[in-house]
């Protein structure tokens, strides 16, 4: 929506508020959005006017922005409709204004929001809202109620008797009261501050053992419940199994609601009494149990979220192989394996199919083709996917290696979401003459070079790395994975003549078309030799240039600045930097000392702060580095394959693959992951597993129970620490 000054007063006014941010860092941050501005972008090369703000709290501004801009075109249609209606008053029209959420907006929309026919509706049709004023008044203190309804008795509107026209009123008067915005804000609070979380079994499963079985009779308090337990139950409730409430501090709602509907005694405040119950139970009840369910779900997906947000994070960003030659395999026992070659830079050599796993007769052939290719294409070292048939086959080369005199590092890697890539536009484009398992072996032979540049063609959601991620909500999920790999994606850089369209497509400012315009023109034309030369891509224009060039790496350009995360509008700095210093540009890039003797405050001007100069600095210290972890990878033993093959004690080497709210799951080489509770994290109190361990690390575990029937493991780090220290 366009923003008119006040609006934007107010937008500032509420981000402050939501974010306990300064004023000039959402001003700037604003400003910056509306320009077209990315959050990588900002957050790296915009520190001085953000003051210095991280790539979280930007998002939090970017958030809260759209939010800002959804409640005001709500309260415009509101008003808009209310005005309609004719009964906008000033202070109605006040409230909404002044209304800094939603359900309040909607609370207060409630009585003039159209309605079906509701039993309140009949009753006002047959002439009873007259007598409902009489009675919310509440001024007859003589008499009965029935007399005071017997003139309203009309037996031509259905009306028949007293009791008829009391119960109508009483119909208008519990409908008044589910529309009052002050009584609906104190149900759901006490609703949500009390209330408990109920779970029951479904009569046909009361005598099942399923994955529910645990909620067959569970309550929690609603407020505390953890996102875990919530998504299981809702999975549950969508499957049949279970069947969920919320059970509501009742007496004290009702109190509530009882005080505000009797002002003062009279012979209505029996009746109101009943009115108050029947609002409640028949109206505001089930009214405020779907928002507040529906607001636990919203609150368990914001936890989901970013628990997989952050273990996409440590994957996307798990360590490198390089650039090395990998001959990857995707393994299969019927099917055969596929294995398939690439290159130091992940161009396709060649690929065989070999079938080591269906008898002994295919196996000398097998060996002859992998030590082949080995030998042919100089292999530095080879990629196991790790699903079925993977432990077969890692150990099935590994002995041909050994037979061969060969140590080559065989490395296991996860196969989570290769079939999804195999099958995709992207892998199309790639390899159309390929068949989908040849794909595959290729994927997982690059994602041992660079994670990154493989794991971004593939879908988030089947990497594996969440929990629940098919129930939260997909939007939000969409949105949040999106903003991760974008922000690991520039974090890193990218070689701008390497990389897939697919990779640039997530670099600052430049997005799927853009992407494949610079792939198109790379093609056609050759390896770009400088940054500027992104100006000739068509369509790639000055704002696109200043939020990607400094997140593009380009290796032997003219330039030496080209291969760093120093940006274009700063070269002409940096080179007088090295004129002070008696040092040619290339000198100082090439020399980390010179770097360290440049005195950042002499460099200090309006458009050049300390934060902007310390980064530039600490580049030129190391230009183009990679800063992922080094790598390494976990040793699976060759004698442990099944769950069968575990016993209580073993210590094994093993790769973190998911980290939940309640412990870590971990991949010891039996086609199974061991689950880690966060009891046995660490030999120190674990509130949050991310704290102790990342997905993508390389761990040692105890076998604490193995149940090969059920396919559950229970492993331990902490004793696993324990034994370790013991034995030294």
């Amino acid at each position: 929506m366009k923003l008119t000054e006040e609006l934007t007063r107010k937008l500032i006014s509420f981000i402050i508020e939501k974010t306990g941010l300064k004023l000039f860092q959402v001003e700037h941050t604003v400003d910056l959005l509306q320009e077209g501005a990315t959050v990588p972008f900002i957050a790296r090369y915009r520190k001085e006017q953000t003051g210095e703000l991280d790539e979280v709290q930007i998002r939090e501004v970017e958030e809260q922005f759209a939010y800002f801009c959804d409640l005001e075109e709500r309260k415009i249609t509101v008003l808009k409709s209310i005005e309609e209606q004719g009964k906008l008053t000033p202070e109605l029209r006040e409230k909404i204004c002044i209304s800094r959420q939603k359900t309040e907006v909607e609370d207060l929309y409630l009585p003039y929001k159209p309605k079906r026919r509701t039993k309140a509706t009949l009753a006002r049709e047959r002439g009873l809202e007259p007598l409902a004023d009489i009675i919310a008044a509440q001024e007859l203190t003589t008499g009965t109620a029935e007399k005071a309804a017997l003139p309203f008795v009309n037996p031509e509107k259905e009306v028949y008797d007293a009791a008829a026209a009391l119960d109508g009123a009483g119909h208008i008067l519990a409908e008044r009261l589910s529309d009052n915005a002050d009584a609906r804000s104190m149900v759901r609070r006490l609703t949500h501050t009390q209330g408990v979380m109920t779970s029951r079994v479904a009569a046909d499963y009361k005598e099942q053992v399923t994955k529910f079985e645990m909620y067959y009779d569970f309550q929690e308090s609603l407020k505390a419940i953890p996102s875990h337990r919530m998504l299981a139950m809702r999975r549950g409730e969508k499957e049949e199994v279970l069947y969920l409430s919320i059970t509501a501090p009742v007496e004290h709602v009702l109190a509530g609601l009882k005080s505000r509907l009797i002002l003062k005694e009279s012979i209505f405040s029996p009746l109101l009494e009943r009115v108050a119950e029947d609002a409640y139970k028949r109206l505001i009840a089930p009214s405020i149990e779907v928002e507040l369910r529906l607001e636990s779900k919203e609150r368990a997906d914001e936890t989901a979220i970013q628990v997989f947000t952050r273990n996409l994070r440590e994957l996307l960003l798990s360590p490198p192989a390089g650039g090395k030659r990998v001959l990857g395999i995707d393994p299969g026992f019927r099917t055969g394996s596929k294995l398939a070659v690439v290159d130091a830079t992940g161009r396709f050599l060649e690929h065989v199919t070999i079938y080591p796993h269906i008898g002994a007769a295919r196996v000398p052939q097998a060996r002859q083709d992998l030590l082949r290719l080995v030998k042919a294409y100089d292999v530095e070292m080879i990629a196991v996917g790790n699903g079925t048939a993977g432990r077969e086959m890692e150990i099935f080369v590994k002995e041909t290696l050994a037979g061969a005199g060969s140590q080559l590092p065989v490395v296991s890697i996860s196969e989570a979401g290769a079939s999804i890539y195999s099958a995709s536009d992207i892998a199309r484009e790639e390899f159309s003459e390929l068949d989908l398992t040849v794909r595959g072996a290729i994927s997982i032979a690059r994602r041992l070079q660079d994670p990154l540049g493989e794991l971004v063609k593939v879908d988030p959601k089947s990497i594996g790395v969440g929990q629940y991620q098919h129930d939260v909500n997909q939007a939000m999920l969409k949105r949040s994975l999106d903003g991760v790999v974008e922000s690991c994606v520039n974090y890193v850089g990218v070689d701008l003549n390497t990389a897939s369209w697919a990779l640039l497509a997530y670099v600052s400012g430049v997005g799927p078309t853009l992407a494949k315009a610079i792939t198109r023109y790379r093609d056609e034309n050759g390896s770009f030799l400088s940054r500027k030369a992104l100006l000739k891509v068509p369509r790639f224009g000055a704002k696109a240039f200043e939020q990607a060039a400094g997140f593009l790496r380009i290796r032997g350009s003219a330039h030496p600045l080209d291969n760093s995360a120093v940006h274009p509008e700063r070269y002409k700095l940096v080179e007088v930097m090295a004129t002070d210093l008696d040092a040619s540009l290339l000198q100082l890039v090439a020399d980390p000392a010179l770097a360290g003797r440049i005195d950042s405050k002499r460099y200090v001007s309006d458009s050049v702060g300390l934060p902007t100069l310390t980064d530039i600095i600490e580049e030129l210290k190391k230009p183009g580095r990679d800063p992922r972890s080094q790598f390494q990878t976990a040793s699976f033993r060759d004698d442990i394959r099944e769950i069968s093959d575990l016993k209580e004690g073993l210590i094994l080497q093993g790769i973190v693959t998911n980290v939940t709210a309640f412990g870590a799951f971990v991949d010891i080489g039996v086609h199974q992951d061991g689950l880690v509770h966060i009891s046995h994290l660490a030999n120190r109190y674990v509130k949050d597993p991310s704290d102790a361990v990342k997905a993508g690390q390389v761990v040692k575990v105890k076998v604490l129970t193995a149940d090969a029937q059920r396919k559950r493991i229970s492993l331990s780090i902490k004793e696993a620490e324990m034994d370790g220290k013991s034995s030294q």
